[in-house]
């Protein structure tokens, strides 16, 4: 799978549906048929979408940490805490489940966002707010994370 790209403006129907924008399908094609992990977010009130393969790297590292350790133990708990096994229909739908729902304080507009390898999906105002909230201090924040050095494990 390929890195993901885009934003869309999205609605949820009735039952807490959500139809996959088109270019965001496209670009999970391959990974369409073997499902995805939606979750809470562990910084903000929205989820996230895992397709299964990057689910399932995620597991193999978490899987690695002592479980006699209470903090690992604690965080394993918490991390996986509410998380659901989700498929895309056949009519290109995604049903949101009612407690996830909940959690993010979806209603019926919605911010579906790439995040590099998964899919964020936010209620559209929270999404706005967070958004503005972070354009304050994003130059700071930018410089900080990619303004490193190479030699530093930063980006340039």
């Amino acid at each position: 799978m390929d890195l993901l790209t885009g934003t869309y403006d999205c609605k949820v129907d009735a039952k807490g549906r959500l139809m996959m924008p088109s270019p965001l399908k496209k670009q999970l094609s391959s990974v369409l048929p073997d499902g995805f992990v939606l979750r809470r977010s562990v910084f903000q009130k929205c989820l996230e979408l895992y397709p299964m393969s990057e689910w399932q790297v995620l597991m193999q590292k978490m899987n690695k940490l002592n479980r006699f350790n209470k903090k690992n133990n604690d965080f394993i708990r918490r991390f996986t805490a509410g998380v659901k096994m989700v498929e895309v229909d056949v009519n290109g739908r995604l049903l949101i489940p009612k407690d996830l729902t909940v959690f993010a304080n979806i209603s019926k507009d919605i911010v579906v966002a790439s995040a590099i390898n998964i899919i964020e999906i936010w209620d559209k105002d929270l999404y706005e707010q967070a958004i503005d909230d972070a354009a304050l201090d994003f130059a700071d924040l930018a410089e900080e994370v990619m303004g490193q050095d190479e030699d530093d494990h930063g980006i340039s």
